[in-house]
């Protein structure tokens, strides 16, 4: 746990002179894009990594912290930071909610993933029906360049927002690696039917992680407000956030702290360097970067931070 802190420190400073120390627009942009992907990933592999439970539709909470946000903000006049924590709230709410009916019946494996796909899906249909969401036009939030209202005039603002959101994080994986709660989540994970014959009740593990990933996919989706000041349900319940969660944490590796990180900033990378080298060719970009995120996955099947476990055993038999 030690390791781990001092990890999460050295990795908060860095971040720190890093933003200090660039001055470019668009470098600051990607860092800040690069700690938003950290920051989904980590929150779906709470659930996904070391739970076990893998969801297909962790857009449900991001969406519903966006507007949860948005609606306090822009209906009820709501200071930005106070919204901020409501829209964290009312996502881990959600996520109890829908854990509760999920668990209950014992719905897990390829039913879970498509059970929470379906909710992502009924609540961009009820976002796109109802007025207080602003339907499908969606919602703007007002121009307030302050920091009372968290809208910052340049991106280091924002990316102190999102490193703040990322180190708890990464706070609360280190915990859960390392805490009873972690243990029992994981033994859930490997074995429902033995953790259960031991003592633990799977069901009241799972929810609890349900909603832990939840309020940090909301935490994505209030920041994401804040920094484009719009929303609407195809970008707030869309499989775009999903998929983007999910495939930066197995790409960086499940059941390791700094994979989803690492997992996020590769592909960030990557997506972002087929765009620029290939943005002129229609498709072409999209086509490039599926091809190498399959060769990734076929070929370092345990993930970036993952593959590193084999090699240093490896090295450490030869040198015995």
């Amino acid at each position: 746990m030690t390791r781990d802190l001092a990890g999460i420190a050295v990795f908060a400073l860095a971040v720190i002179a890093l933003t200090v120390w660039l001055q470019s627009g668009v470098w600051l942009n990607a860092l800040m894009m690069t700690l938003y992907a950290a920051l989904l990933a980590l929150a779906w592999h709470l659930l996904g990594g070391f739970g076990g439970q893998f969801s297909f539709g962790h857009a449900l909470f991001f969406g519903t912290g966006a507007y949860a946000s948005a609606v306090a903000q822009v209906t009820h006049g709501v200071n930005a930071w106070v919204a901020f924590a409501g829209a964290i709230a009312a996502a881990a709410l959600v996520g109890a909610v829908v854990g509760a009916l999920v668990f209950r019946y014992g719905l897990k494996g390829s039913y879970f993933a498509l059970v929470t796909l379906a909710f992502a899906e009924v609540f961009r249909i009820v976002a796109v029906s109802v007025d207080f969401t602003g339907g499908g036009v969606g919602m703007m939030l007002p121009l307030k360049e302050s920091v009372a209202h968290l809208q910052f005039g340049s991106r280091k603002g924002f990316i102190g927002v999102v490193l703040v959101c990322v180190v708890v994080a990464l706070l609360i994986s280190a915990w859960t690696r390392h805490s009873r709660f972690g243990a029992r989540l994981q033994a859930v994970r490997d074995n429902e039917d033995a953790a259960r014959a031991v003592g633990v009740d799977p069901r009241r593990i799972k929810l609890a992680a349900t909603m832990l990933s939840a309020a940090l996919m909301g935490a994505a989706g209030a920041f994401y407000l804040q920094v484009f000041q719009y929303i609407d349900p195809s970008i707030a319940f869309g499989p775009q956030v999903s998929i983007e969660a999910l495939v930066g944490a197995i790409v960086g590796g499940m059941g390791t702290l700094w994979g989803p990180v690492l997992g996020a900033a590769v592909l960030h990378a990557l997506a972002e360097g087929t765009r620029n080298l290939f943005g002129n060719l229609p498709g072409l970009s999209m086509v490039i970067y599926g091809a190498l995120l399959t060769l990734i996955v076929m070929f370092i099947p345990r993930g970036l931070a993952g593959s590193g476990r084999p090699l240093r055993a490896r090295w450490w038999s030869r040198r015995g």
